[in-house]
C-alpha cells in the first residue's frame, strides 16, 4: 500500500511541475531517461528557455565524441583531443570536460575490446547555461526550481569529490562569468558595513576567474592574496567557499577567512549582499561551509595585504638503498614531529613523500621525503635557526643510509617566492582515476606518541606494488589558529588546533575491473584514513581534498560547525535546489542505481 500511495502522489507531482503551477514537492529530481518523467521539459521548452537566455543554453556532448563511430567520428579531432584532454585551458573551456574525472565514460583513446564500445555524457549534466551574467544564472535557478530539475553549478577548477558534475541535470557554468577584477587602496563596503573591521586594502572578483588572473593584478598592486597554489583554480567557487589553504594561509588565515562581502543567487533566484551586516547568517556559511550549497557566488570581496620579502627551503632526502627505508621512515617521522614548532617558527609550504611510489619523488628517487618551504618577513639566517633541531636530528643518517639535501633562497618579495618554489599547476585529465583520504593533524597527534606517529606513517606509507603518494601542506597555524575569534566562520573547527594537512592517495587505470577498485577504496577509507583517525581523532577532514566516499563525512568534513550549517541550509534552500555530493544537506539525498537524485 506504502508504494502505491508513493507511487500516486510522484506522479500528482509530476503532473503539478508539468503544469508550471509551482514548486513541486516530488520525492525526485526529473529525470530524463526511460520512461521518460512528464515533467520533463519538452524540446519547445528547452527552446522557449534558451531564448530567455538569449541562446545561452546548449545540450551537452562529450567532448571525445569524435573518437567514436558514428555521425561526428573525426579521426583528426580525435587525434588532437588526446593532448587537448590533457590541458587545464582546453579543459577549462569545455563544459563537461574534468581535470579529475571520476566517470570517464567517454575517453579520448577508443575502447579496447574488453571494454563497451560507446560514447555517453555519464554522470555529467544534460544542458548547459553559459551564464555571463548574473541574469542568467537568475534564469537557470528560476526554471530548475519550476521544473523540479536537477542543478549542477560549476566554475572551474579542481573537483575531486563530484561536485560540479550531476547526472541529467541542467547545469550553471560561470567560467565566462566575468565581471572584472578590481583592486581598492582601501576597503569600502558596498552596503556601509562597517563590522568587518577591515580598513585595508582588497580585491573585488566578479566571477568565473582562476587565482592567475587574480595574482596578476595583486602583483601589479604589490600586494599579496590568499589564493591557491595551484594558479588554474577558480576563485569564488569550491576552494575559498570549503577554506581554502594557500602559500600564504599560515600567515594570513586560509581563503575563507579572507571575503569581506559577496553577492549570492539564492535557491528563490534573488541575488543578495551577504556581509556581516546582511544576510550574516549565510556570510558565515559561505566562509568554510562549501560552495555549491547555499547559493552561487556571483563576485567576492577579499582581504589583501602588503607585499614583503621571503626566506625559502628545499629539503629532500632518500635512502641509498631498500635496505635504508627504516631509517627513512626514522627520519620521516623526525620531520612530521617537528612540523608544530617549524610552523610556530614560521614556516609554511608544501611537500609529498612515498615508499616506491610510482614516479620519482626527486631525482630518480622513488622512494624520499620533498618540500618547500617559506617564512614570510625572514631572512634566510632566521630561518636557518628556526630549522638546527632538525637538520641535527636527522644529520646523523646523511651519507651512511640516506642522502640529504638542503637548500635556502632569499626573495625580495612573496611574488618571487610564489613563481620560483610554490606555484605548481599539476596534471589534468588523463585515464586514470583515483582516491584519496586527508586528514588534519594537531600538535598532540604530531609530538605525543612518537610510536602512534610512526605506526600511521607506516600504515599510509602502503606495502610494495600499492604505489602510494602522499600530500604535506604545512598551510594552518599562525592566522588560522587566530581567526578562530572571528564571529563570522563556519570553517572545520579542526582547522583552527590543526597544523598539518596530511593526504594519501592512490589510483587506478579507466576499466579496471571492479573488485580491484573495491579493494582500493576500502585501503583508503578504513585503513589508510583509519590510520589518520586513530592518530588524531579530534580533528578531522578538509573537504575540497578528501576522501568522496568517506561514510562519517558530515562530522569529519564539517565538524562542531554542522549544525548551524544545516540550520542555514535548512533557511536558504529548504527544497535542497543546490544539492552536491558531501555537501551540507546531500545525506537526506540518494543518487538510485539508474542516476535519479531522490530524497531518502
Amino acid at each position: 500500500m506504502h508504494n502505491v500511495t508513493a507511487g500516486i502522489v510522484s506522479f500528482l507531482a509530476a503532473l503539478h511541475t508539468s503544469r508550471n503551477t509551482g514548486p513541486t514537492v516530488s520525492p525526485c529530481r526529473c529525470y530524463k531517461q526511460s520512461p521518460l518523467d512528464a515533467c520533463w521539459p519538452t524540446i519547445t521548452d528547452w527552446s522557449a528557455f534558451n531564448h530567455s537566455v538569449n541562446g545561452k543554453l546548449f545540450k551537452n556532448e562529450p567532448p571525445a565524441e569524435a573518437c567514436y563511430a558514428g555521425p561526428k567520428f573525426d579521426l583528426q579531432i580525435c587525434s588532437a583531443l588526446e593532448v587537448d584532454l590533457t590541458n587545464d585551458t582546453f579543459i577549462a573551456d569545455q563544459a563537461v570536460a574534468l581535470d579529475f574525472p571520476i566517470d570517464l565514460s567517454c575517453p579520448a583513446i577508443p575502447p579496447g575490446p574488453d571494454q563497451p564500445a560507446q560514447c555517453t555524457l555519464g554522470d555529467a549534466p544534460v544542458y548547459t547555461i553559459n551564464a555571463t551574467e548574473a541574469a542568467d544564472v537568475i534564469a537557470g535557478v528560476k526554471f530548475a526550481n519550476e521544473r523540479n530539475l536537477r542543478l549542477v553549478v560549476r566554475n572551474i577548477g579542481h573537483d575531486l569529490l563530484g561536485r560540479s558534475t550531476g547526472f541529467g541535470a541542467l547545469q550553471i557554468w560561470i567560467r565566462f562569468l566575468q565581471t572584472g577584477i578590481s583592486f581598492s587602496n582601501r576597503y569600502q563596503a558596498t552596503d556601509g558595513c562597517s563590522q568587518s573591521n577591515w580598513t585595508g586594502a582588497s580585491i573585488t572578483i566578479g566571477g568565473g576567474y582562476v587565482w592567475s588572473d587574480v595574482y596578476e593584478v595583486a602583483q601589479q598592486n604589490n600586494v599579496i592574496v590568499v589564493g591557491a597554489g595551484t594558479p588554474t583554480v577558480g576563485v569564488i567557487g569550491g576552494w575559498i567557499q570549503g577554506g581554502g589553504h594557500s602559500p600564504a594561509s599560515r600567515d594570513f588565515g586560509v581563503g575563507a577567512d579572507q571575503i569581506l562581502e559577496a553577492q549570492v543567487v539564492l535557491a528563490d533566484g534573488k541575488q543578495v549582499t551577504a556581509s556581516a551586516c546582511q544576510n550574516s547568517d549565510l556570510y558565515s556559511a559561505i566562509r568554510g561551509g562549501g560552495g555549491g550549497t547555499f547559493g552561487i557566488l556571483l563576485s567576492a570581496t577579499v582581504k589583501v595585504y602588503p607585499n614583503v620579502p621571503v626566506a625559502g627551503q628545499t629539503l629532500a632526502f632518500a635512502p641509498l638503498s631498500d635496505t635504508d627505508i627504516p631509517d627513512f621512515m626514522t627520519a620521516l617521522a623526525d620531520i612530521y614531529a617537528a612540523y608544530p614548532d617549524l610552523d610556530d617558527g614560521g614556516f609554511s609550504g608544501y611537500g609529498s613523500w612515498g615508499v616506491q611510489s610510482a614516479a620519482p619523488i626527486f631525482g630518480s628517487f622513488v622512494t624520499g621525503y620533498a618540500h618547500a618551504m617559506a617564512v614570510l618577513d625572514k631572512n634566510v639566517n632566521d630561518m636557518q635557526s628556526v630549522f638546527e633541531p632538525v637538520k641535527d636530528a636527522i644529520a646523523k643518517f646523511h651519507g651512511t643510509s640516506l642522502v640529504i639535501n638542503i637548500q635556502y633562497f632569499q626573495f625580495s618579495d612573496f611574488w618571487q617566492y610564489y613563481h620560483t618554489l610554490s606555484g605548481v599547476t599539476t596534471p589534468v585529465g588523463g585515464t586514470n582515476a583515483g582516491l584519496l583520504a586527508s586528514w588534519l593533524l594537531d600538535r598532540k597527534a604530531l609530538t605525543d606518541d612518537r610510536s602512534k606517529l610512526s605506526k600511521m606513517l607506516n600504515i599510509t606509507a602502503g606495502s610494495q606494488g600499492q604505489f602510494t603518494s602522499t600530500a604535506i601542506a604545512l598551510v594552518s597555524g599562525g592566522a588560522v589558529f587566530d581567526n578562530a575569534k572571528d564571529p563570522h566562520t563556519l570553517l572545520n573547527p579542526a582547522w583552527r588546533k590543526s597544523y598539518l594537512h596530511n593526504i594519501a592517495s592512490r589510483g587506478w587505470a579507466f576499466g579496471t575491473d571492479a573488485a580491484t577498485i573495491k579493494s582500493i577504496e576500502d585501503d583508503i577509507i578504513f585503513t589508510k584514513q583509519g590510520a589518520m583517525k586513530d592518530l588524531a581523532p579530534d580533528t578531522g577532514s578538509y573537504m575540497n581534498e578528501a576522501d568522496r566516499l568517506d561514510p562519517t563525512f558530515l562530522e569529519d568534513f564539517y565538524g562542531a560547525s554542522l549544525s548551524k550549517l544545516q540550520s542555514i541550509k535548512a533557511k536558504y534552500d529548504p527544497d535542497s535546489l543546490f544539492y552536491c555530493p558531501t555537501c551540507i544537506g546531500s545525506n537526506e539525498w540518494v543518487v538510485e542505481p539508474t542516476g535519479r537524485l531522490c530524497r531518502k
